[in-house]
């Protein structure tokens, strides 16, 4: 049951990111008068880069934490 629950969160992660990455590639082709985005999604990830960037250290073990949960995959997995 339990690896039942981590590949329908791993699924539903990977529906998001895939999400975010049109609402970018969106807001870049048609600025950021796009309706059914509702904000600024570049402008968001742009400032959460900046301030990730400007804690220093902690940044960077941030952003490793966040690479390493999305880069893992369970023993088995073929991606």
């Amino acid at each position: 049951m339990m690896n039942n629950v981590r590949v329908w969160l791993r699924e539903v992660t990977e529906l998001g990111l895939l999400l975010v990455a049109l609402a970018v590639v969106l807001q870049i082709l048609f600025g950021s008068a796009i309706p059914f985005i509702g904000g600024d999604v570049v402008g968001n990830i742009t400032t959460l880069v900046g301030k990730l960037g400007n804690d220093g250290l902690v940044g960077l073990i941030s952003i490793g934490i966040i690479l390493y949960l999305f880069q893992r995959r369970p023993s088995g997995a073929t991606a």
